[in-house]
């Protein structure tokens, strides 16, 4: 299993809090990597492809320890990935400077409707025909609300392009509650952008990592009979045995 930056900021989270994680599902003996029950533990199923985007997952701080992130299966499936909690005014310097790195072009993914300046959207393209830089896709990870507040009050944002997509199919997150079935996990958003981008191969991988993580989390938290046969873990792996 490939560690990466959400682990790192997990671990750090977890040590930094004052009291334990009492949430739903507390009592579930979880593993430290991917957070289902580890009984059901996928990390020796972990993506590993090449890609040419790099991401950044920017985490609200309320996100960081809910077992039912899925921003975390972005980092999972592309490699250049980055990850740093959110901060409106003591922003991590490696962020900054990341923003700066010429060898990528930063994208926000964020609705179209919330962008005052209409000059900031781009439309998507294959990433090799954007530039000679590596496309960076921003991810606010969050709530909606936690989503709309990142957005808004991050001025070391407002002077990059907007991504903006608009999903044609309901939300397949069940793991939590929604008053809006049209607001999507952070992953199901960038399977979309990456499609959009000319990214089939890594939109079909978190797709397929995406339900069979899904799978495995609600068969420690369903109160039916669970198919312990994981019919979404084998489309997985049958789906990453006939890549290139």
């Amino acid at each position: 299993m490939r560690r990466h930056t959400f682990h790192t900021l997990y671990q750090q989270r977890l040590a930094a809090a004052t009291k334990p994680f009492n949430a739903r599902g507390a009592k579930v003996q979880r593993c430290p990597y991917c957070h289902i029950a580890t009984k059901y533990c996928i990390c020796e199923f972990q993506p590993d492809i090449e890609s040419p985007f790099a991401v950044v997952l920017l985490v609200a701080d309320a996100e960081i320890l809910k077992p039912s992130n899925t921003g975390k299966l972005i980092l999972d499936t592309i490699k250049q990935g980055y990850c740093f909690p959110w901060q409106r005014i003591e922003v991590a310097d490696d962020f900054l400077e990341l923003l700066k790195d010429p060898t990528y072009q930063p994208i926000i993914v964020f609705p179209e409707e919330y962008v005052e300046d209409k000059q900031r959207l781009i439309a998507p393209q294959p990433a090799s025909l954007t530039t000679n830089k590596t496309p960076l896709f921003i991810f606010l990870d969050g709530s909606w609300r936690e989503a709309r507040r990142m957005f808004r009050k991050s001025p070391y944002l407002d002077a990059l392009p907007v991504c903006s997509i608009k999903p044609e199919f309901v939300s397949n997150y069940v793991m939590r509650k929604s008053d809006n079935q049209d607001h999507l996990a952070t992953a199901e958003v960038a399977s979309l952008v990456f499609e959009q981008f000319g990214g089939q191969q890594e939109a079909e991988v978190l797709k397929h990592w995406f339900a069979a993580f899904r799978e495995s989390y609600m068969l420690s938290k369903t109160r039916i009979a669970p198919d312990e046969s994981r019919p979404q873990l084998g489309a997985y792996t049958q789906f990453i045995q006939q890549l290139p």
